[in-house]
């Protein structure tokens, strides 16, 4: 493939690097596809021809590694596929590119100051210095302010999504958006909210935790049983006192698993059952109608065999009167 790169100065025997390389790109692609890319860059100077299988070999990496490597600057419109080869794009042409999009209209300095909200400036001058180091690039403060006005969250839920991403090593824009939906979708707004969120989480862990060692699980459980355990705790609202007794139901199973247990409890919401003393009187009566169903079983079976016995007294009686006839 050739490689060409806009702006190409003979000048310096430099490969020079833009600080948006560090701001924007760094962080989220793997070591293998940066080192492709550096050395792509290089050679763009030089406007020198090379085909994968040699960028493979003079890089030793696996050749689908390179594959995956070029699609993914590709992907990101840092590189451009042509008939001949690939243009290299200049990176801060792309991110003023981002910075002026239609969609997101402020300026850098009115996402920054937000005269709207005093407050919202030093929300954003807090995420820069505690997850940035300071040198944020422009368009994060863009958006920032755009998630903001889309997700209505206060300033410190905004910090505490970044902080959130920062502890996992995954401050990266497409992560940080699942999670600001995920939040927007469980009506997250202020602080509040989200500390009565993480109270429930804390909650439904516990709970999991509690079952899975209940039921001698050492495993992650599995995203159905989870949805099982979600059914029971939220839409039931049923406590841990309830789901034991319908877990201790399964100790005479050799495999118990999560459906048999929601048919029980199911079954005890749908007869309105909320409380573990309603439960356990339910579970008496059911135990008292198997002893009389039982006792009415075998009072019938000794009846049917005593009735036999009878007919057979008179058959033989009836018999010995034909004989003697």
């Amino acid at each position: 493939m050739k490689l060409e790169q806009n702006d190409l100065s003979m000048l310096f025997s430099t490969t020079e690097l833009s600080d948006v390389f560090f701001t924007e790109y760094l962080s989220q692609a793997s070591g293998d596809f940066i080192k492709v890319y550096l050395y792509i860059l290089f050679l763009s100077k030089y406007n020198k021809d090379i085909k994968l299988n040699d960028l493979s070999k003079k890089l030793s990496l696996p050749f689908k590694t390179i594959q995956d490597a070029i699609k993914y600057w590709e992907d990101n419109e840092v590189i451009v596929k042509k008939t001949t080869g690939y243009i290299i794009n200049n990176l801060q042409e792309i991110e003023l590119h981002k910075l002026y999009k239609p969609k997101l209209t402020s300026s850098v300095e009115d996402a920054a100051k937000n005269s709207q909200n005093q407050y919202r400036s030093k929300a954003i001058d807090t995420i820069n210095t505690s997850f940035f180091q300071g040198v944020m690039s422009p368009t994060w403060y863009n958006d920032i302010d755009f998630w903001f006005k889309k997700y209505n969250f206060d300033e410190q839920v905004m910090i505490a999504l970044f902080r959130y991403c920062f502890e996992r090593s995954a401050l990266h824009r497409n992560y940080i958006q699942t999670v600001a939906e995920a939040w927007y979708n469980n009506d997250i707004k202020t602080f509040s909210d989200l500390d009565l969120y993480y109270q429930k989480q804390e909650k439904m862990n516990k709970t999991r935790k509690f079952i899975s060692k209940k039921l001698g699980i050492n495993r992650a459980l599995t995203q159905y049983e989870e949805a099982y355990i979600d059914k029971w705790s939220i839409d039931f609202g049923y406590s841990l006192d309830i789901i034991e007794i319908a877990l201790k139901k399964t100790t005479s199973k050799t495999n118990p698993n999560f459906d048999y247990i929601d048919k029980i409890i199911s079954d005890w919401h749908d007869r309105n059952l909320k409380t573990t003393k309603s439960i356990e009187e339910h579970l008496l009566s059911l135990k008292s109608k198997s002893k009389e169903l039982k006792h009415l079983e075998k009072k019938s079976f000794q009846n049917y065999e005593q009735r036999n016995y009878n007919d057979f007294d008179s058959l033989y009686a009836n018999t010995q009167k034909i004989q003697n006839a």
